[in-house]
C-alpha cells in the first residue's frame, strides 16, 4: 500500500475549499443565512485522528517489542487504510472550513473574528486531523519478512546464474 501523497491531500483541500465557497454562495444567493460548521464536528474530527493514532501505536508497539508475537499484516494494513481515508477527509473538511473563511472574508461587510470562530476551529481540526493520521500512517509501517529481505537481495539487478 502506497502512502497518502502530498498531492492527494491538496486536491482533497481544494475541492473542499471549492465546495464550501458553493454552499455559502449558493445559501446567500437564496436568503439564507451562510453555513456555520457546528462544534461538534471539530470534537469529532479531533477523536477520530485520536483513534487512527490509538490503532496505529498498538501496531507500532508490537512491531518494536522483539518478545512481542508479530503484528497481524491485515490488521495493520485495515488501519493504515483509515488512516489514509481520515487524513483525506480532514484535508477536505479544513478546505471546506478555509472556504467558507474565504467566501466571509470577501464579503463587503467587516466581519469580526468571533463570527467566523467555528470555521477557524474546524479548519485547525481538519489539519490536526491530517497530522494524525499521517503520524498513525507512518506507525503502521512492518518490517519485512526475512524471506522477503532473502528475495529482494537475490533479485537486487544480478543476473541469474543457471
Amino acid at each position: 500500500m502506497k502512502r497518502t501523497s502530498p498531492i492527494t491531500l491538496i486536491v482533497c483541500a481544494i475541492i473542499g475549499a471549492a465546495a464550501g465557497a458553493v454552499v455559502d454562495v449558493a445559501l446567500t444567493a437564496s436568503a439564507r443565512p451562510t453555513f456555520t460548521p457546528p462544534y461538534m464536528l471539530s470534537i469529532l474530527l479531533v477523536l477520530l485522528g485520536l483513534f487512527c493514532l490509538a490503532f496505529a501505536w498498538q501496531i507500532r508497539r508490537a512491531v518494536k517489542d522483539p518478545s512481542a508475537p508479530r503484528p497481524d499484516p491485515f490488521r495493520a494494513v485495515r488501519v493504515a487504510a483509515l488512516s489514509k481515508a481520515s487524513s483525506m477527509l480532514g484535508a477536505a473538511a479544513g478546505g471546506f472550513a478555509l472556504g467558507l473563511i474565504g467566501y466571509l472574508l470577501t464579503r463587503p461587510a467587516v466581519i469580526g473574528l468571533g463570527s467566523m470562530a467555528a470555521e477557524i476551529v474546524t479548519a485547525v481540526a481538519g489539519a490536526a486531523l491530517v497530522a494524525l493520521a499521517l503520524i498513525a500512517e507512518h506507525l503502521c509501517t512492518l518490517p519485512k519478512d526475512p524471506d522477503e529481505r532473502e528475495s529482494d537481495a537475490d533479485s537486487s539487478g544480478a543476473e541469474p546464474q543457471f
